[in-house]
Parts: structure tokens; C-alpha cells; sequence
């Protein structure tokens, strides 16, 4: 019976994202070294990429057409992801190696989909045993370290900025998650889109639900709620609050409960609808 116990709960654990830090922190290692900096990354292929493959749905999602991606673009694609392991970020200002990590995450999570494809849910693809996601498979290498999805997403970006617009921005190609930006991130508009990437997804049914009177919010703001203002309800709805349109800040009002979080975990891909919670 103990025995039974571990085991439910090891595949319980593994049904959700990692949210800590997986080892030792790589902020450092890559952190900037010239401020003044004039370097910028090239990210105009994956601008070409999401340019041809990326479908503003009216519905309010952004759709990726996986099924529909030319061997021209995956070639560009992975010629891209190639180049950014090239780059030493260190060589980078503080923004625009910002910019770079999330394009980074951004398009090696669409390869790592195309991997596999089709698939319903990026949770098909697994990581290792008790694993549900592709966030701990080793993936690049920059400046000589090997990274995975987790190490770039918690270990560098949310360690190293400690920003929590950054879950705005960083996409898992799922219904449930913030829109994939169907530009790239640069670094000298960089809090202009993060700004905006929290606008869309706090204004729409996948960030904030308000039904009879009961708030339900995304599971993103469950899983990291520590980065939202520390992590209490009230907290987490005044970060909330900061993004919300007139008509969405006066239904909060002065709300300062959570009813409950949800997460559409099916592909962000063409034909699937979300369903918002009733």
C-alpha cells in the first residue's frame, strides 16, 4: 500500500510543470558583461516563420499551423535555433538577452512539437519516466552549457529578471497559455510587448474568468503565484488588476479570493476551441 502511495503521487507531480529551479543558478553564468553593448541578435527568420505559420485567430488565440509547415521553414527553423547557440549572450544588454531567451524558448518549443508531430498536447511528449512535458530534455548548448526548456525558463529568465511579465511572454504551445507573439521580442521594445503580451492574455477568458461571481484564473497564476507580488490572493489579483481593460477592472472591483485556477492543455493549433470555464 505505501508502495502504491509513492507511486500515485510521483505521477500526480508529474501531470504539472516544473516550477523550481532545477539546479544551480545560470543567471549568473550568462549574465551581461557589456551594459553598453551595441549587439543585436538577428531574429528575422523566426519573424519569417511565424509570419507564414502563425493565425491570428479571431477567437483571441493565436494559432500555430503545425501541420501545414514547409521543409523550407523547418530548415529555417532549426538554422535559427543553430545560430542562437552560436551567440555568447553575455555580449548582450540586460533587454536584449532577455529578448533572445524568450525567442529561444519560444522556437525551440515549436521544433520540439514538430518533433513529435501530431500530437494532442505537448504533455505527450515526456521527458523520462513519471514525466509528462518536454521541459527537462537537454535541447541546446550555450556557451558550453547544456539547457533544457526549464533551465532557460526558471534557472535564467525568472531567476535572473525576476519579472512576471515574462509568463506573458513565453509560449507552451497549449490553448491555455499566452498567445506565441506573432512578432519576435526585441530588445529595445521589449517592455512595450511585455506590457502588451499581458493586456491580451489578463483580458481574456484563458487569464481571468469572472462567472456568478466567481474569479477563476489561469493555473499559471497557481504554479508561479510567489512571482505575482508574493503570492497571497489579494496580491495576485492586483497584479492581475494592473493589466485589466476598464470594463474587466471594475467586474474585479474589490475582489480578494480565487475560486479556482484552469489550464487548457490541448495543442494551440488550428480547428480546437477553448472552452472557458463555466
Amino acid at each position: 500500500m505505501k508502495v502504491e502511495r509513492v507511486l500515485f503521487m510521483a505521477i500526480a507531480m508529474a501531470c504539472v510543470p516544473i516550477t523550481t529551479a532545477l539546479g544551480a543558478d545560470l543567471s549568473g553564468l550568462f549574465a551581461s558583461e557589456r551594459i553598453v553593448s551595441k549587439v543585436l541578435v538577428d531574429h528575422s527568420a523566426w519573424a519569417d516563420i511565424l509570419g507564414r505559420n502563425l493565425l491570428v485567430d479571431p477567437e483571441g488565440i493565436n494559432r500555430f499551423a503545425y501541420g501545414k509547415v514547409t521543409a523550407a521553414d523547418r530548415s529555417k527553423l532549426q538554422s535559427y535555433i543553430a545560430g542562437l547557440q552560436k551567440i555568447d549572450p553575455r555580449q548582450l544588454r540586460p533587454n536584449e538577452q532577455r529578448a533572445y531567451w524568450i525567442n529561444f524558448y519560444n522556437a525551440l518549443t515549436i521544433e520540439v512539437i514538430l518533433q513529435h508531430y501530431p500530437v494532442e498536447s505537448i504533455r505527450d511528449i515526456s521527458s523520462g519516466v513519471f514525466t509528462r512535458g518536454p521541459w527537462d530534455i537537454p535541447l541546446v548548448t550555450v556557451n558550453g552549457k547544456r539547457l533544457t526548456l526549464n533551465n532557460i525558463e526558471h534557472d535564467i529568465l525568472r531567476t535572473g529578471w525576476r519579472d512576471e511579465r515574462v509568463h506573458y511572454a513565453l509560449n507552451c504551445a497549449s490553448l491555455g497559455c499566452p498567445d506565441l507573439a506573432a512578432t519576435p521580442y526585441e530588445g529595445k521594445l521589449l517592455d512595450a510587448q511585455l506590457d502588451a503580451a499581458g493586456v491580451a492574455f489578463i483580458n481574456h477568458s484563458r487569464g481571468v474568468s469572472l462567472r456568478n461571481g466567481r474569479l477563476i484564473l489561469s493555473s499559471i497564476f497557481d504554479w508561479y503565484r510567489k512571482d505575482f507580488d508574493g503570492g497571497a490572493a489579494p496580491a495576485v489579483i492586483g497584479a492581475v488588476r494592473k493589466y485589466a481593460r476598464p470594463q474587466l477592472a471594475a467586474r474585479l472591483g474589490r475582489l480578494s479570493r480565487i475560486d479556482g485556477y484552469q489550464y487548457d492543455w490541448r495543442l494551440n493549433a488550428p480547428g480546437k476551441v477553448f472552452l472557458a470555464p463555466q
